[in-house]
């Protein structure tokens, strides 16, 4: 059964233009994959696991190849219910803002909380070997400012490329895509435009066949 995790970054529920994109594409893939489970998991009502400096000694461990000790255990155990939520879907939808040129902190503690080695990444003969592979991963973004292509600040987007490099570190290189900018420099008329066009365009994202 095809399932989908959606992952909201985002902490203004409704008034988030970044979620109102998202729910068009939810729409879409609604629509034309009934069957789809939807698990959504919202980063700033989840308690997330604290990594502490015991918790993180777990990683070393598996890190050398051996199992988490019996006293690790129980911190361990909310660690590896969030890597088998990720792992359980094979669609991640990402909503997530620009928050001054990356990402929110609470998709960061995310991600320093799943990604762990032998769940999501192992070091074999060549190399690290990411986990995660045959995901289909779609990222819906909204930005205050332009850093598309041709923009002067092009370089300041620390949000985009850091993504690409975590997701093809877990063995997704091919991440898909939609960044709705510029959102709040263009004034609310363009603002506006911009949330309609978006809300046709990431129906176009869905794809035909799960």
């Amino acid at each position: 059964m095809n399932r989908l995790l959606h992952i909201i970054a985002s902490p203004r529920g409704s008034l988030s233009r970044t979620l109102t994109l998202s729910a068009s594409f939810l729409e879409e893939i609604k629509k034309k994959h009934p069957r789809l489970i939807i698990d959504e998991l919202d980063l700033y009502t989840e308690a997330l696991p604290d990594m502490f400096s015991e918790t993180v000694s777990g990683k070393y461990v598996l890190l050398e190849g051996k199992s988490i000790p019996v006293e690790l255990k129980p911190r361990w155990k909310e660690i590896e219910t969030h890597i088998n939520r990720f792992m359980a879907a094979n669609i991640i939808l990402l909503s997530t803002p620009m928050w001054n040129f990356g990402m929110p902190y609470r998709l960061k503690h995310y991600f320093d909380v799943i990604i762990q080695p032998r769940h999501l990444f192992y070091y074999g003969e060549k190399g690290v070997e990411g986990l995660a592979r045959g995901k289909s991963i779609f990222v819906v973004s909204t930005r205050g400012g332009d850093y598309s292509a041709n923009s002067p600040i092009r370089s300041c987007d620390h949000l985009e490329p850091h993504l690409r490099v975590i997701f093809d570190f877990i063995g997704v290189p091919d991440p898909v895509f939609y960044n709705s900018e510029p959102m709040d420099t263009g004034g609310e008329e363009l603002c506006r435009e911009l949330l309609n066009k978006g809300l046709e365009q990431v129906k176009k994202l869905v794809p035909e066949l799960l």
